[in-house]
C-alpha cells in the first residue's frame, strides 16, 4: 500500500533499520537514530541498484516520487539514473572550477609569487572587490565582452578610470591565462580596447622651485614630533627611494663603512636589488637614529611594535602637520624633485634613472645591473645632499655646467 504524508512523519525508529515501501522501486529507509532516507530500488543491464533520493523531512514523500518517476523516464530511455546524476555532478565541478573567480583565483596563485606584496595585494583586491561580485560565478567561457564592460563602467562612475583600466588589464590576464589553459577560446578584455575614456596620468605632487625646496627643509628641521619619524622625513629626500622602500628599511641593509644601502629584490617594485650610495648627510641622519632603534630590525619601526614598520602614512602625516597639503607634497614626491633637478643640472639619464630604480624591461639584464653606474650615482647622490643644504640655509643657487660635476 502507498505511503501517506501521516505514515512518514509517524515513522518511529526500531532497534533495526527498516523500509516502508511507497511503490516503484520507492521506500523510506528508517535507521535506529531516527534517521529517514527516501531510496530507490532499480534494474540496470540485469543489475540491481539503488539510488538515493534524498532525506526527510527535507525531501517531502511528493518530492521522492517526482524524482522516481524521472529516474524512472531514464530508465525507460535506456539510460541508467546513477551514472546520469554522476554525470551532472561531474558537470557541476567542472562548470565550477571554470568560473571566473576560480580561473582568476588559480592565474593569481601561479604568478603573485613573483610581485611585490604591495603589487599582489592590489590586484587581488581588485578583482574581489570589482570583479567577482558580478562576474565571479560565470563560467569563463561565456563571458561577454558587453559583460566585462559594464563592470568596468561601474568602476569608471565612481571616478575611478585608472582602476578600470587597471582591471581591465587584470582581467585580460586571467581570460590568456584561461585560453593557455584550455578553458577559454577569447579574450573578451582585448575586445575593448577604445570603450573606455583614456586615463590621464597622475603624478605625485612635489616642490622644485629651490626656493620653496629650502623652505621645506627648514620646516622638516623644526619638526617636533617622534625623533625616529623626524630621521624618516629628513632621510627621504636624501635618498629618494620609494615610500615604501624607506619605511621598510632594515638595520641589517645597511654598510656603515662602504656608505651603501643595499635593498634586497623582494622589496622592490623592479625585483632586482637595489643599491642606494648613502651621502654624508644620510649617515649623520642614521648615527642619530641607531641608538633609538637600532637594537631592533627596522630603522622605523612601528610605535605600536618593532616587530613591524612604520605605518605608510607616517612620513606623508608629518608633511601635513607641518601645514603642506597633499597638492603641495607628498612622501613620493621627493622622488620627481630630485630628478627633476638632477636632470636639469645635467647628470647622467642613465644614473638618474637607475638610482631611481625604474622597472628594467629586460628582466635578465636587471639581475646584475644593480651596480650599473655606482661611482657616478655615488658621486652625484653627494652632490644632491649637499644641494639640499645649500637650499636648505638658503645660499644662492649658482647653475653648475655638466663638466665641473
Amino acid at each position: 500500500m502507498p505511503l501517506t504524508d501521516t505514515h512518514v512523519r509517524n515513522a518511529k525508529p526500531g532497534p533495526k533499520p527498516f523500509k516502508m515501501a511507497d511503490g516503484g522501486g520507492l521506500y523510506l529507509l528508517v535507521n535506529p537514530q531516527g534517521g529517514k532516507w527516501w531510496r530507490l530500488d532499480y534494474r540496470f543491464d540485469g543489475r540491481r541498484k539503488t539510488l538515493a533520493c534524498g532525506t526527510y523531512p527535507g525531501v517531502s514523500l511528493k518530492d521522492a516520487r517526482e524524482r522516481r518517476d524521472a529516474a524512472r523516464k531514464l530508465l525507460a530511455h535506456g539510460v541508467d539514473p546513477g551514472e546520469a546524476r554522476k554525470a551532472e555532478k561531474a558537470s557541476r565541478v567542472h562548470k565550477a572550477a571554470n568560473t571566473f573567480e576560480a580561473v582568476a583565483r588559480e592565474w593569481f596563485a601561479r604568478n603573485s609569487p613573483g610581485w611585490a606584496p604591495g603589487h599582489a595585494s592590489k590586484i587581488i583586491g581588485r578583482l574581489e572587490k570589482d570583479v567577482f561580485p558580478w562576474l565571479g560565478a560565470r563560467p569563463i567561457a561565456d563571458i561577454s565582452a558587453p559583460e566585462l564592460l559594464r563592470v568596468l563602467r561601474r568602476i569608471e562612475e565612481r571616478g575611478a578610470l585608472e582602476t578600470a583600466h587597471r582591471t581591465q588589464q587584470n582581467c585580460g590576464m586571467v581570460f590568456r591565462f584561461a585560453i593557455c589553459t584550455g578553458r577559454a577560446e577569447r579574450n573578451p578584455a582585448a575586445d575593448l580596447k577604445g570603450a573606455l575614456p583614456p586615463s590621464r596620468a597622475t603624478h605625485y605632487a612635489t616642490i622644485t622651485d629651490p626656493k620653496a625646496i629650502g623652505a621645506l627643509l627648514r620646516a622638516m628641521d623644526s619638526y617636533q614630533g617622534s625623533n625616529v619619524t623626524r630621521c624618516a622625513l629628513l632621510l627621504a629626500p636624501l635618498v629618494f627611494v620609494r615610500p615604501g622602500e624607506l619605511r621598510k628599511a632594515e638595520w641589517a641593509e645597511i654598510d656603515m663603512g662602504k656608505a651603501e644601502w643595499r635593498i634586497p629584490a623582494h622589496k622592490m617594485k623592479s625585483r632586482a636589488m637595489h643599491v642606494v650610495p648613502l651621502p654624508a648627510q644620510a649617515l649623520e641622519i642614521l648615527r642619530e637614529l641607531h641608538p633609538l632603534t637600532g637594537h631592533g630590525r627596522y630603522l622605523f619601526p612601528s610605535e605600536r611594535t618593532g616587530e613591524r614598520p612604520m605605518s605608510e602614512n607616517t612620513v606623508n602625516a608629518a608633511l601635513r602637520r607641518l601645514g603642506f597639503t597633499k597638492e603641495e607634497i607628498t612622501g613620493h614626491g621627493f622622488r620627481a624633485m630630485a630628478s627633476t633637478t638632477l636632470n636639469e643640472k645635467g647628470w647622467s639619464r642613465d644614473a638618474i634613472e637607475r638610482q631611481l630604480a625604474h622597472a628594467e624591461r629586460d628582466t635578465v639584464r636587471a639581475a646584475y645591473n644593480h651596480a650599473e653606474h655606482l661611482p657616478e650615482r655615488s658621486k652625484m647622490m653627494q652632490w644632491w645632499a649637499d644641494h639640499l643644504g645649500r637650499l636648505r640655509e638658503g645660499g644662492e643657487i649658482v647653475p653648475l655646467r655638466r663638466g665641473a660635476l
